[in-house]
């Protein structure tokens, strides 16, 4: 498990992670991961909502909007957040986790 400490800009509008794939925007690319396994805000490490929201989704425990509400979730994560955790043990990258 690694953790990738946030880059942002002043106005924590862009916020990255450097990846095995190189710099990538949180937003765009970590959210949608297989890797991502969690965000840390402070001294706790919350799990992914994303991931929650979708294994939810297959057992038939949710509606589709849990994703929006998952993916809102996660934006306010990062917002207070100040890394990912990332489980990408072997460097693979960035692997789409809705194309499993």
């Amino acid at each position: 498990m690694k953790t990738l400490p946030f880059q942002q800009d002043e106005q924590k509008q862009h916020v990255a992670v450097d990846c095995a794939d190189g710099r990538l925007s949180v937003y765009r690319f970590c959210a949608f991961c297989v890797h991502c396994s969690g965000i840390r805000v402070r001294d706790r490490v919350i799990p992914s909502p994303q991931k929650q929201a979708l294994d939810n989704i297959k057992t038939k425990a949710a509606s589709d909007d849990t994703l929006l509400n998952a993916a809102m979730m996660f934006n306010t994560l990062i917002r207070d957040g100040e890394a990912i955790e990332c489980d990408d043990d072997a460097n693979e990258g960035f692997v789409p986790l809705y194309h499993q």
